[in-house]
């Protein structure tokens, strides 16, 4: 008899720890902080130097460094200097600068890879934000890596989707840029 009452009790503890981790719930991801903030890129044409907060610093043998580069941009590498706003008016306050680079990587569509921080100096915010990652230019909705931060955002990491919001030719364009971090320290 003791040993039947063993074999069940030992029976009932399995099937309780098995029933434990039978069915592991799968970890839901929800934003530890969120942004949403617009930048503003005016590309030097040989004209707007007042107004250009971008360059073309470099470019395939012999093109242009004021005017992109025909089939795609292929080759063409830019630097810049955008204000960030908290809304989509280019006269808006700035509550920071993105400061950076883009490369036009492919030659057969419209892709870059960015490389570059949000450098944050407001009341609400201070401190920096890196992304990187590819640009599929002509898709909607993109998303880039965020890999790290600085100040309010000490080692923050997370994901940025980007949508062309307005674009001018290829002097102006406008990212808004909505930011949801899955890690904050």
């Amino acid at each position: 008899m003791e040993a039947r009452c063993s074999i069940v009790f030992y029976f009932l503890m399995l099937l309780a720890l098995s029933s434990a981790f039978a069915f592991p719930s799968k970890k839901q991801y929800k934003p530890c902080k969120h942004l949403v903030l617009y930048f503003h890129d005016i590309i030097y044409n040989g004209k707007n130097a007042g107004n250009a907060t971008s360059a073309i610093v470099a470019a395939p043998d012999g093109a242009n460094l004021t005017i992109l580069a025909g089939q795609f941009h292929f080759g063409n590498i830019a630097v810049f200097d955008d204000p960030i706003t908290l809304d989509n008016n280019l006269h808006s306050k700035p509550v920071g600068r993105a400061q950076g680079l883009y490369i036009y990587d492919t030659k057969n569509t419209f892709t870059s890879w960015l490389g570059f921080t949000f450098v944050l100096n407001s009341t609400d915010h201070q401190g920096t934000i890196n992304f990187s990652g590819a640009d599929p230019i002509m898709v909607k909705s993109r998303d880039i890596s965020i890999v790290g931060g600085t100040g309010d955002f000490f080692m923050h990491r997370g994901i940025a989707t980007i949508m062309t919001d307005a674009f001018e030719g290829e002097v102006y364009f406008r990212l808004r840029v909505d930011i949801k971090f899955y890690e904050c320290w």
